[in-house]
């Protein structure tokens, strides 16, 4: 690992050198590269440094630890103490950030919220959540664009998409795929009874035009008069797109727009990360037949949380984690659950690394 630590320093320098060029700036690709990849080795460098700097105080209080004085003696054996632990602290740290990089983490997304069983009261907490995440992307400076969305006439939602964008998206909310269930009295609920109903979300990385081709002769395009709650007329023209991908069956619409263009490069936005979104869950699948563990199943049927309102609860229960604090999570306080989940799925990805 030592000697790994090293050649990313020299390269960090090395990229340090070529960016105090000024005849970079003439070539912003270039730049723009050199750029990000100082940017993501400077986590390990400085890391690496400090990892560094540790040791060399440990070697200096050594020297302490032989003195022959009791009282300074003693006060070298705390400081020993303090920062071996510091020592080990670090080094997990840099074990972890050498682990291989999923190159999907700096994608923005495309997240899509459905109303599972439950009825309205599921179609309620999926406008709930919808409204989670982009608090939460408001917190991180993120953009939200609603790219489709099917309302029920209460307010709730049976279906909404949109895209994410910023810095590190993907990487933030990669696990929050799966069945979230809530566990509330509804308004129309007489006589006080809980109710359990189950809301389905999917994280999918945006896929771009260079991520994924689609073959124009694959795709079947109608197009439709848009409508919304009840039969209302939204638009007096043809402008709701369906894309249909013929050989896999996947079918995306969009009418959110009053332009039939933009309509259809929603749909195709939505289309190419569902299908992105199918081939890493093929490649995750061949993996995981070829490992003892996977770094979380990617199964989207599979109850990752619940939300109980009249104990004020949240539970993910991949972790065993629990918290009490359901409102402040609703508003996007999210980093709650997200560095949790972050850090106990970065272990197990250390413990598999060190097992091969």
């Amino acid at each position: 690992m030592q000697t790994k630590l090293e050649q990313l320093e020299q390269e960090y320098l090395q990229i340090e050198s070529d960016l105090s060029d000024p005849e970079i700036f003439s070539d912003q690709d270039n730049y723009r590269r050199l750029s990000k990849s100082h940017a993501d080795l400077a986590p390990v460098v400085h890391a690496f440094r400090e990892f560094r700097d540790i040791l060399s105080q440990i070697d200096e209080n050594t020297e302490l630890l032989r003195d022959k004085d009791p009282e300074m003696r003693q006060l070298a054996e705390a400081e020993d103490k303090r920062l071996r632990q510091e020592r080990d602290d670090l080094e997990e740290r840099l074990k972890i950030l050498l682990l291989p990089k999923d190159p999907m983490d700096e994608k923005n997304i495309i997240l899509e919220i459905r109303a599972g069983t439950g009825g309205e009261e599921a179609a309620l907490f999926a406008a709930d959540l919808f409204r989670m995440y982009s608090r939460y992307a408001e917190n991180n400076s993120w953009k939200v664009e609603l790219l489709s969305v099917n309302e029920t006439g209460t307010g709730g939602f049976k279906e909404v998409i949109a895209s994410i964008s910023g810095n590190y998206v993907f990487s933030r909310l990669k696990y929050e795929s799966g069945t979230h269930r809530v566990q509330r009295v509804p308004e129309t609920e007489s006589q006080g009874r809980i109710h359990t109903s189950a809301v389905t979300v999917a994280i999918m990385p945006e896929a771009e035009e260079v991520d994924l081709k689609i073959d124009p002769n694959e795709i079947r395009v109608d197009v439709f008069r848009s409508s919304g709650p009840g039969g209302q007329s939204v638009n007096t023209t043809d402008s709701a797109v369906r894309v249909t991908h013929i050989p896999t069956g996947l079918v995306v619409s969009c009418q959110d727009e009053k332009s039939q263009h933009k309509n259809r490069a929603k749909a195709m936005k939505v289309l190419r990360s569902r299908l992105l979104s199918m081939m890493e869950e093929e490649q995750q699948k061949e993996m995981a037949a070829t490992r003892k563990a996977q770094v979380g199943s990617g199964d989207r049927s599979e109850r990752i949380r619940t939300y109980n309102f009249p104990q004020g609860r949240v539970s993910d229960h991949r972790i065993n984690l629990t918290l009490y604090n359901l409102d402040a999570i609703l508003e996007g306080q999210l980093d709650d659950i997200v560095e949790p989940l972050i850090q106990n799925f970065q272990a197990q990805a250390l413990k598999e690394a060190k097992a091969a």
